[in-house]
Order: structure tokens, then sequence, then C-alpha cells
């Protein structure tokens, strides 16, 4: 955005000025790519399968132990050894292939008691 700006200062400004605007924004562009250079650097992109674990899901069908859930409005496969019904809240714990492995939630188990 400072570069944009750079050069319509460049452009736009009479004769001294332009050359210090140009120069002031040109530094300011320099320290932004710096700060989103430090702040990004390092960060594994977080995409795929990997992030459905630990979320919270519903499910769309019984699970005996096998069955659907939906998680972030996609439905996944997935297996529940303790069971849980159509409706109940289960928490993805792993992910085998493309079946998610899930748990029934606390406050689901609390529920029924």
């Amino acid at each position: 955005m400072f570069l944009l700006v750079a050069l319509a200062l460049l452009l736009v400004l009479p004769s001294p000025w332009n050359v210090v605007g140009f120069g002031v924004c040109f530094v300011l562009f320099v320290g932004e790519i710096a700060f989103w250079n430090r702040k990004v650097r390092g960060r594994r992109a977080q995409v795929g399968a990997e992030t459905l674990i630990g979320q919270t899901a519903v499910a769309v069908s019984n699970l005996r132990p096998d069955g659907q859930v939906r998680v972030s409005g996609e439905i996944w496969h997935a297996r529940c050894e303790g069971g849980a019904d159509e409706g109940d809240t289960v928490v993805v714990t792993a992910r085998d292939g493309l079946t998610v492995v899930v748990e029934r939630s606390q406050a689901c188990g609390a529920a029924r008691i």
C-alpha cells in the first residue's frame, strides 16, 4: 500500500517534495515488509485434516461404532468406540485415513446420567 502512495506522491507533488514524499513512503513500505516477514516467519500453514483434531462435531447418524459426523460444515465418516446417538456432540481425537476417531463430549455424557 505504501508503495502505491509513494508512486502517487512522486507524480503529484511539486519538485523537491515529490522525492521527499517518495522516500518517506518507500521507507515505510520496507518497514511494513520487514514487519510482516518477521510476524509470519516460521509459522506453518494449518491446512488439511490434521486441523480437525480437537474440534467439536455433531453426530449425523448413530455411531455404533461407525457413522457420520458434521465437523465445520463438512460430513466425515467417523468411529466412536463408546458409541453416540444422532445429534450428540462429540470431539475429534484422531484421524485414520479419511475416518475421524471421535469420543463423546463430557457435556453430552453428563446430560445422559
